[in-house]
């Protein structure tokens, strides 16, 4: 199976809104637009019976999903919003530099700072950091929150004792941001099943979360 024509299936119904989720939706916000076709964060394969194209919304950073089936015959199955959701390891230090904390571990970090590195100014005033942090994103991508922590999770494993090291000298936890479509004030929430529970266990984990519902109420 192609992802064009799983993509001609997801556009098809953009423009038709045969769900009335589509169309109700569409009242109240736009789908991004490049080169005149609907700009799309990605598509999710994963699944062997069922694809999800997340198509990016202007101005805002959850998604429109649109699930397509594949088996038996290609079809729009659901449209529904999709979160955005970032789920990283992170690891934070008074006393030791980025360089220090990069070296605990054989993982390969996305992303991370120096204490004294300073931030954007705030009313022309300058601010630094506080505390060297270090983080750790495998997954960026447009997906949903379980995949997401499932993913983080796999790779953490790679290095039990790194990771071990970052939570015991670094604060080293899961860190979660997710922003909900606010439609209709039931933005929804996350799962984490008994089995990510062990393995998070497993690695001494703690994770937050920080969440925030955006954009404009259904009419």
């Amino acid at each position: 199976m192609t992802d064009s024509l799983i993509i001609e299936k997801a556009i098809e119904e953009v423009e038709t809104k045969a769900f009335a989720v589509t169309e109700q939706f569409l009242k109240i916000r736009k789908i991004v637009y490049a080169d005149n076709k609907p700009s799309i964060a990605r598509v999710d394969t994963d699944k062997e019976d069922e694809a999800i194209v997340y198509f990016n919304v202007v101005d805002e950073r959850f998604f429109l999903a649109i699930a397509v089936g594949i088996k038996p015959n290609v079809s729009v199955g659901w449209v529904n919003t999709e979160p955005f959701h970032s789920v990283y390891f992170r690891a934070s230090s008074d006393n030791l530099s980025l360089v220090e904390l990069s070296q605990l571990t054989k993982l390969k970090s996305t992303g991370g700072r120096n204490k004294g590195d300073k931030k954007r100014p705030e009313n022309g005033t300058d601010i630094f950091w506080k505390q060297s942090t270090i983080d750790f994103e495998p997954n960026p991508e447009a997906d949903q929150f379980e995949d997401k922590l499932n993913k983080l999770l796999d790779y953490l494993e790679q290095d039990k004792k790194g990771v071990e090291q970052l939570v015991n000298n670094a604060g080293g936890h899961i860190q979660v941001y997710s922003s909900f479509h606010n439609g209709n004030t039931m933005v929804g929430g996350h799962h984490i099943d008994k089995e990510q529970i062990k393995r998070m266990s497993n690695l001494s984990l703690a994770i937050d979360f920080d969440i925030s519902a955006d954009g404009n109420f259904f009419v």
